[in-house]
């Protein structure tokens, strides 16, 4: 059974294009990655000290397999602060990135043959993660005008008996757009565990991000330190979920992780405390790169219909690519542009069918080269 739930994990098409842009660069090309999500930024300095005083001080064994306490006292007080509800530092799980814990926590949710509900599109590994514990994914068309995120009717229209979550992603991988309070709280009276992916937050340029716990106590949120603190290889993140889940989650971390690492730990504990204004200044960067890239997009005829209004990516329609009686094939589309423009860009088909004919662009890369990547996106149109 193992096997056959692993069988049906497909590639993740952006790390193709990314080896393939890695193979170009090896034979001496001179790649512009704007395919995958990874902060250009170095870690804060106060995160590095941190890390090196915790390793002289010999803080280097296995941490309670939940995390450290201090750690969990201080991501509850970011809850208080930033969105002024009560945490308990108990319901808090800290784990090695948000990945293992989306394995944890639908393990933990699920049994085989149980129904998760998402939008389509939205980020490509979620169907993965739910695979692999045995259920289900149901993808719900979004609309783009909706911000390609669920709409409660929608929602409602595909509940099942057997289903156990709703999966949300604000602000959303691949569209950047934001998950409102109005619908966060229809979404969590359908029934089914509402699931919140809040990984994004602290990187919003346009309104205010909205955590799933200021409408619901009982949901689970996930969060970490990667996006908004630059720090995606020191793998940390945690899940915040209902105290009734949180023995079963709790076994599942000692048997298959043990603990997350512990000088990320103590890393994380001084990002929370230190790093404020570290994240400041990389969202106001990412906030100037938003504009130039969609600014740039629109005049070379991608849609852009609505602007991002966070994360690091826009979700661009480029049809307008299409010759002449042409079906959508995005992911032959990257790897041309990858080709002949020397330029990384991220295929729509891998975030579901509703993104088929789109290309989602990151900018968190430097304005330098968002500029040469839409000059030489600009001279392939020529061309083609």
């Amino acid at each position: 059974m193992a096997r056959s739930l692993c069988e049906k994990i497909t590639p993740f098409l952006v790390m193709e294009v990314l080896e393939k842009a890695q193979e170009l660069e090896r034979s001496g090309k001179r790649v512009i990655h704007l395919e995958i999500g990874q902060p250009d930024f170095p870690a804060p300095e106060c995160v590095s000290e941190a890390a090196v005083k915790a390793i002289r001080d010999g803080k280097t064994a296995y941490t309670h397999s939940m995390g450290i306490w201090p750690l969990r006292e201080a991501i509850a007080a970011y809850y208080a602060d930033e969105y002024g509800v009560n945490v308990p530092p108990g319901r808090i799980m800290v784990t090695g990135g948000t990945s293992p814990a989306m394995l944890l926590l639908f393990s933990a949710l699920c049994e085989a043959g149980d129904r998760v509900i998402m939008p389509s599109p939205t980020y490509a590994c979620y169907d993965s993660f739910v695979q692999h514990a045995g259920a289900l994914p149901l993808r719900v068309p979004a609309r783009e005008k909706a911000g390609f995120q669920l709409e409660p009717a929608a929602v409602k229209n595909a509940l099942t008996p057997d289903t156990r979550a709703l999966l949300v992603n604000s602000p959303s991988n691949p569209a950047g757009s934001l998950v409102s309070r109005e619908t966060l709280a229809a979404l969590a009276s359908l029934g089914p565990m509402l699931v919140s992916d809040e990984i994004y937050h602290g990187l919003v340029y346009e309104g205010k991000a909205v955590s799933a716990l200021e409408v619901t106590d009982d949901c689970c949120v996930l969060d970490g330190f990667s996006k908004r603190y630059a720090m995606t290889g020191w793998r940390l993140g945690w899940l915040v979920a209902p105290a009734r889940l949180i023995p079963t989650l709790q076994i599942l971390q000692q048997n298959f992780f043990i603990s997350a690492g512990s000088v990320a730990q103590w890393a994380g504990l001084a990002a929370l405390a230190e790093a404020k204004p570290d994240v400041a200044r990389m969202a106001a960067e990412y906030d100037a790169r938003r504009r130039l890239l969609i600014a740039g997009l629109r005049e070379l005829g991608f849609g852009v219909n609505s602007s991002p209004a966070g994360a690091f990516y826009v979700l661009a329609d480029a049809r307008h690519l299409l010759q002449p009686g042409e079906k959508p094939d995005s992911l032959k589309l990257a790897f041309d542009i990858l080709e002949k423009a020397l330029v990384g860009l991220a295929p729509g088909i891998d975030f579901g069918q509703e993104a088929e004919g789109y290309l989602r662009f990151s900018y968190a890369s430097s304005r330098e080269n968002i500029t040469e990547a839409l000059e030489r996106l600009r001279r392939y149109q020529e061309r083609r």
